[in-house]
């Protein structure tokens, strides 16, 4: 059975989602459950202020053998397109950290295809560059496989980045965090 609330219990519940319009559309996250994950994606500006750098870190991904798994996955992909949709304002680039990431930590086919296709036009054309870091047999696999499902122009923006030293080479470090594991 559903516990009952008292009203205190579903007030103090209301200020744990939000709600954002996702491509005219009104969606919730429901924020006590990505609480933990919301790490997952971090935020920079480079150079002269006006590029930003989205750092979306898999490490901090929930673990699929969650009985939740794609209830979490589903309010966290809300999660990252409405921040990316408040961050971006002009051209920007996503360093995708996939170093110290666990298979069972890494997302699915679907979630990435999903969120591929969520991204509204103005943030698919702002897009710069994708940096994949330490991109494992998988990735390289998926992304190989999918290359013709997915525009040129977007194929043409992924890079690969085997070493942080190489990363360091291509933007200023100083605006990225890096989690330690990496």
């Amino acid at each position: 059975s559903i516990p009952e609330y008292t009203a205190e219990e579903e007030r103090e519940d209301n200020r744990l989602w939000r709600t954002v319009v996702i491509g005219e559309q009104e969606q919730r996250i429901d924020m006590k459950v990505i609480e933990p994950y919301k790490k997952v994606i971090s935020h920079g500006d480079y150079g002269d202020g006006l590029n930003a750098i989205i750092v979306f870190a898999a490490c901090f991904l929930p673990d699929s053998s969650r009985t939740d798994y794609n209830y979490v996955m589903e309010n966290l992909f809300l999660y990252v397109i409405s921040t990316l949709e408040l961050m971006v304002a002009e051209d920007y680039m996503i360093v995708y950290l996939n170093g110290a990431t666990p298979r069972r930590r890494m997302p699915g086919l679907g979630w990435m295809k999903k969120c591929y296709q969520m991204i509204d036009r103005r943030l698919r054309k702002n897009l710069k560059s994708f940096i994949i870091v330490h991109p494992s047999w998988f990735i390289r696999t998926i992304l190989a496989v999918t290359r013709p499902f997915i525009s040129s122009k977007f194929s043409s923006k992924i890079q690969y980045v085997n070493t942080l030293a190489e990363l360091r080479e291509m933007i200023p470090m100083e605006y990225v965090h890096i989690p330690d594991s990496i």
